[in-house]
């Protein structure tokens, strides 16, 4: 690795604590992440089972204040965040004119006019940008605090239990995509009813200086349940066993939310004009082309991203995401294909060179067991 591109590259504060825990770092998103540390299925698992501490101070923090906040968001975005009533949470994107998708994020309503948008990793500086500009005339103002913002996320059946006895927040009170303002082991923190794994559990926004207190608190706290940290591994195949897309797989500038099967987030009876709109009501009308589906492997082999897709000699789509089901013990994977090969049961074949992998199109979510609703 050169010295340039060693600058390049972020650390997040608990960069040592990685390193303590003798995890294995690699590049994700511009920043220095753990993508293990005891192992990816034994993490899968813990998080499954028991809970699972993650570092998230990767992720964008972008906070948007002002009399305009909300009206100037319905701009920027595709949902409708004037929407939200305080304290709550929705999930929403960031598309450009013709569409396509430049992130996906959480906006959450932290108070009448104040907003926390939180974009990707490896997107948050150009979303960033384009808010600033799509702000731009709005009696709003753009706070963007991802370097000031750490953020940890306990995720797990046993996530209530162990964050319980160290915060103010009334975690029985705090409904699933809802956000309060708190304490954490004695730290001003935001506490988020939120995650991407498909368990119940939570996300913890503190300022940076305060991170290695944060996760040392709940790294303890944990330690009796079998709290394990999780590195960006086990992250992947729990989203995936959760159908949940990730940018740059399932969602790019060349995919529409109606592609990806959520055209619900768009909101085309909201007030006003926004970014994209008029294309995607022409997506609405017509419908997509393709179609974002869930794949079971029928004989042996995994579907990896990238693998093309036959329905019969032709090729019908690509696999964006795949791997070997812990949860469920058996290969799965989404892919885009076209519409007319979109339908459940639909019996298609995955290409790895010359091998031909039996697929069949299924349901998504492949695992809903924990979600808090």
């Amino acid at each position: 690795m050169t010295e340039a591109l060693d600058t390049a590259i972020h650390q997040t504060p608990l960069h040592q604590r990685h390193e303590a825990l003798g995890a294995r770092l690699i590049e994700f998103g511009g920043w220095m992440m753990p993508v293990q540390y005891s192992g990816i299925l034994e993490e899968h698992r813990a998080v499954r089972e028991r809970a699972g501490l993650f570092d998230l101070s990767h992720m964008g923090e972008l906070f948007v204040t002002g009399e305009d906040a909300g009206r100037a968001l319905a701009y920027a975005l595709v949902t409708n965040p004037p929407a939200l009533r305080e304290g709550r949470a929705q999930y929403s994107m960031i598309c450009a004119p013709d569409g396509g998708v430049i992130d996906d994020l959480i906006v959450y309503r932290l108070g009448p006019e104040g907003y926390l948008v939180v974009a990707n990793a490896s997107n948050a500086q150009v979303v960033s940008d384009a808010l600033a500009a799509r702000l731009d005339g709005f009696k709003a103002v753009l706070d963007d605090r991802s370097l000031a913002t750490a953020l940890c996320a306990i995720q797990g059946p046993r996530s209530v239990e162990i964050l319980t006895p160290l915060t103010d927040v009334d975690l029985g009170a705090l409904r699933y995509y809802a956000i309060a303002e708190g304490t954490v082991a004695g730290i001003k923190a935001l506490v988020a009813r939120t995650g991407y794994t498909g368990e119940d559990g939570f996300e913890v926004f503190v300022d940076t200086a305060r991170a290695e207190e944060l996760w040392d608190a709940l790294f303890a706290a944990g330690q009796g349940a079998g709290l394990l940290p999780i590195g960006l591994g086990a992250r992947d195949t729990l989203r995936l066993e959760a159908g949940m897309p990730l940018y740059g797989n399932e969602l790019d500038r060349e995919t529409t939310p109606f592609d990806a099967g959520l055209g619900r987030v768009v909101k085309l009876d909201k007030p006003g004009d926004f970014v994209g709109r008029a294309a995607l009501e022409k997506v609405a009308e017509a419908g997509p082309s393709k179609r974002l589906v869930g794949l079971v492997m029928q004989g042996r082999g995994i579907a990896r991203h990238g693998y093309p897709v036959h329905a019969g000699d032709r090729s019908t789509g690509v696999v964006t995401s795949g791997t070997q089901s812990p949860t469920l013990g058996k290969a799965i994977a989404m892919a885009y294909v076209e519409t007319a090969c979109a339908g459940l049961g639909t019996a298609l074949e995955a290409t790895a060179g010359t091998t031909r992998i039996p697929v069949r199109v299924v349901k998504r979510p492949f695992y809903a067991g924990g979600t808090h609703r």
